[in-house]
């Protein structure tokens, strides 16, 4: 990794209510390089206070070499009329993990976007924990694929995913004008 936040671009996010990890990791910032076990490290705070992993209850617990994992726990408020874990509170699990995975990847100033994603749903959850385990298997200069296995707590498979995202840098970003 050629750049990476310093203590004090930290600190300075927790001014705001609303954390906004893009926000954190875009600023030009004329600070000293700090080593990736460090930048990983607080990267997974900041996420882990964001309103939406809070709102779903999910938490990263590890991020490292293109790789993540993220927990949520069943909750009734996360299910659909049948009392099950709705669809897409699982898909944001998984999306959330190939996103940490990636940033492990990238430069701090890099964007990144789902472009695609497909997800494959194969036992319904009623309680426990849902673990997602997310593994980069391809990163290219534009884009990246991740592979996503969502598991119980009892280690059984309850979703698969492959998502697609697009990598931007700051040499390629173009800027857009809304009147």
């Amino acid at each position: 990794m050629n750049c990476r936040l310093s203590p004090i671009a930290i600190l300075k996010a927790r001014e705001y209510d609303v954390i906004n990890l893009s926000w954190l990791s875009h600023r030009s910032l004329e600070v000293s390089i700090m080593e990736d076990k460090k930048y990983l490290s607080q990267v997974k705070e900041v996420t882990n206070r964001s309103p939406y992993y809070q709102l779903l209850g999910m938490k990263v617990l590890e991020i490292r070499d293109g790789e993540c994992r993220i927990e949520m726990p069943f909750r009734k408020k996360l299910t659909h009329p049948y009392g099950i874990a709705h669809g897409g509170a699982i898909a944001s699990l998984a999306d959330s993990a190939v996103a940490m995975a990636l940033i492990s990847l990238v430069k701090p100033s890099d964007r990144i976007t789902t472009i695609e994603f497909k997800i494959n749903f194969f036992t319904p959850v009623s309680k426990g924990k849902l673990t997602a385990k997310a593994k980069i298997i391809h990163r290219g200069s534009k884009t990246a694929v991740g592979d996503v296995e969502v598991s119980n707590g009892h280690g059984k498979l309850i979703a698969k995913v492959i998502a697609t995202y697009n990598i931007q840098g700051t040499e390629n970003r173009k800027s857009i004008h809304l009147s």
